[in-house]
């Protein structure tokens, strides 16, 4: 049974080589989670007119980092699982672009609202075993994927994980953490990160912790770290602007903060903005009207205005990147748990309305921005 307590020597210097490792002047990212989903319904995507592969539409426009979720065997769908996420990396890496993988710890979504725990681990109440789940199954995932030669640059270990995460309970608690728990099972999973990367031949994945909009980020990561989080490399962060206090000017502000107080690049890993308020599909759209931003239409041109004015903000604040939350997620005839087609088409970067064909903001991954 692995040991969660402390770091040794050892894992001290694979945390210093994984720091070194190369890395882009800025990510601009993408989280294609959903991409082989849409391709096996019969989904396209044009660029110029021309039906072209979406990996290939994301390499030449500028992204640089694909984002893809994983979950541990979510047996009411057959993506997002262990061979459909190996499937998006080795895609991925065929296109010159690097990988987040974003492991949820559950068999379907994990929010602030949501951390459920894996059927497979439901009732287990010794955290030693728990823990060592954890590890196990971070260990042996990420090192299918070095023996594969697909190791990806950047692991979160979990996501938007503002509450106690893995919960072995019907309903989650929304409120209390019991840190000591949290953090074991956090650590266990940097922990395997770590080891994996002190296996493989090139590639040390670097480590994110990733939270649910800034208006909660300096409590949560000053919490972990008083109750012993392991070092870790990234603070990521969600900003929806219909879920967020803050303006842009102070998640630019909070970026900055967070990265002199905490010693950590910072990423916004999720945002969106519609480009239409209409719906091309029965599923209803997840961003209508209350979550548009004074300033920014509803429009191609409002979309892409606001990624350039978000991306702008973020640099501004010292922070490494801005990932796209789901920009391929277009409307076809497959279903959702919630209905079908998709809640997102309307804030793709793909038209519905025009056979899917790539829209304006693209662009603003290669915009000329102040540094």
């Amino acid at each position: 049974m692995k040991t969660i307590i402390g770091l040794s020597l050892g894992l001290e210097i694979i945390l210093i080589m994984a720091s070194c490792q190369e890395q882009p002047e800025f990510y601009y990212g993408a989280d294609l989670s959903y991409v082989n989903e849409m391709l096996d319904c019969g989904g396209t995507y044009r660029l110029n007119g021309q039906v072209t592969d979406p990996y290939q539409i994301f390499a030449e426009k500028g992204c640089n980092l694909v984002r893809v979720r994983l979950w541990n065997n979510p047996n009411w769908t057959e993506y997002s699982n262990s061979d459909d996420v190996f499937e998006t990396i080795r895609k991925a890496k065929e296109n010159h672009m690097q990988v987040l993988l974003d492991i949820h710890y559950s068999d379907t979504w994990a929010d602030p609202s949501h951390q459920v725990i894996p059927a497979t681990w439901k009732g287990i109440a010794d955290l030693n075993i728990l823990c060592d789940s954890v590890y196990q199954f971070t260990f042996n995932y990420l090192m299918r994927l070095e023996h594969a030669g697909i190791m990806p640059e950047m692991v979160q270990v979990g996501n938007e994980i503002n509450i106690e995460v893995m919960q072995n309970r019907d309903t989650s608690d929304t409120k209390n953490i019991d840190w000591k728990r949290n953090v074991a099972l956090l650590n266990s999973g940097i922990k395997a990160v770590r080891d994996a990367g002190g296996q493989a031949k090139s590639i040390k994945p670097l480590v994110m912790l990733h939270i649910a909009q800034p208006d909660h980020a300096y409590e949560w990561f000053d919490s972990a770290r008083v109750n012993g989080i392991a070092p870790y490399d990234f603070i990521g962060l969600s900003y929806y602007s219909n879920w967020s206090d803050f303006s842009m000017q102070q998640l630019s502000d909070e970026v900055a903060r967070l990265k002199k107080d905490f010693g950590k690049e910072v990423m916004v890993v999720e945002t969106s903005y519609p480009w239409t308020l209409e719906s091309f599909d029965p599923a209803h759209n997840i961003l209508g009207e209350q979550s548009l931003d004074s300033g920014f239409r509803a429009t191609p041109q409002g979309q892409l205005q606001y990624m350039i004015t978000l991306t702008q903000k973020v640099i501004d604040g010292g922070g490494i990147g801005v990932i796209y939350w789901e920009p391929a997620w277009i409307s076809t005839s497959c279903s959702t748990l919630w209905g079908q087609g998709s809640h997102w088409e309307n804030a793709t970067f793909f038209d519905a309305g025009h056979q899917n064909e790539a829209l304006p903001v693209f662009q603003y991954m290669k915009h000329p921005y102040t540094k």
